[in-house]
This record gives structure tokens, sequence and C-alpha cells, in this order.
């Protein structure tokens, strides 16, 4: 049995509660939600910093989480097949189709995704990603 590997990337702030980043067990790399924190780096800042108060500056802090950790765990967008998406408000799908779009213009195979309204994001967070992604 393949062996069940925790991912962190550095810059990445702790997580809250007992759980990883990401997890590898053979070829299968399962990232948790991420936000949009800032990358906490050496000095950085004790408590998690959002990256911004709008969505737009959130989906990109929260997608370069996100690739942050594929990378770290040896996956890469193209190893996505699934992303699932949380936003705190439905007048928000329009705006994130928008940046979705412009993001993932260049991807060769678009994973699938699946965007839903939850409320139970932390005050001033507005999304929230996980994926799961298949290596080679």
């Amino acid at each position: 049995m393949t062996e069940k590997t925790a991912v962190i990337p550095a810059g990445h702030t702790t997580p809250p509660a007992a759980f990883s980043h990401g997890v590898r067990k053979g070829n299968i790399l399962q990232v948790a939600g991420q936000v949009g924190f800032l990358p906490a780096g050496p000095g950085g800042p004790a408590a998690p910093v959002v990256a911004g108060p709008t969505l737009r500056e959130q989906t990109l802090q929260t997608l370069a989480n996100v690739r942050a950790v594929l990378e770290a765990g040896g996956a890469s967008w193209e190893d996505v097949l699934m992303l699932r998406v949380y936003l705190t408000d439905t007048a928000h799908f329009a705006e994130l189709n928008e940046i979705w779009n412009a993001y993932f213009a260049d991807l060769e195979q678009a994973p699938a995704a699946r965007t839903t309204v939850y409320v139970g994001l932390p005050q001033g967070l507005l999304i929230e990603i996980d994926a799961m992604a298949v290596l080679g």
C-alpha cells in the first residue's frame, strides 16, 4: 500500500486545526480548501492576512495557493481533474466566471468544476477552492 504524505508548501500559513494543505497517496493529490490568504513568508504576519476585500484579489490569491500545493505535491493544473469552488454570495458567479476564464485560458484541457454558495467561511473571505489531481 502506498504511504500517505502531507503536502505543505513553503509560505503557507499553519492550518487552524489538524489537517494538511494537501495529501498525496500514490499518484493522487488532494488539495484541501484554500482561501485568499497571503503567503506567510519569513518574518511574515503571525496571523493570516486576506489578499484584499474584492473577489478578484481573493480569487487570484486562492488560485495561487492551490497552485502552490499542487506544485509542492509534484502536480500542475494539467493534472487537476476536479476543482470545487465555494462562494459566499450568488452575485459573484458572473465575476468569478470572467476571472476563471482568463486564468485558465491557456490550459490544454479544463478540469471539471463545481461551484456552490457556502455561508460558513470566516468573515471577510469570499471564496474557497479545493482540488483533486492525478499525476501521470
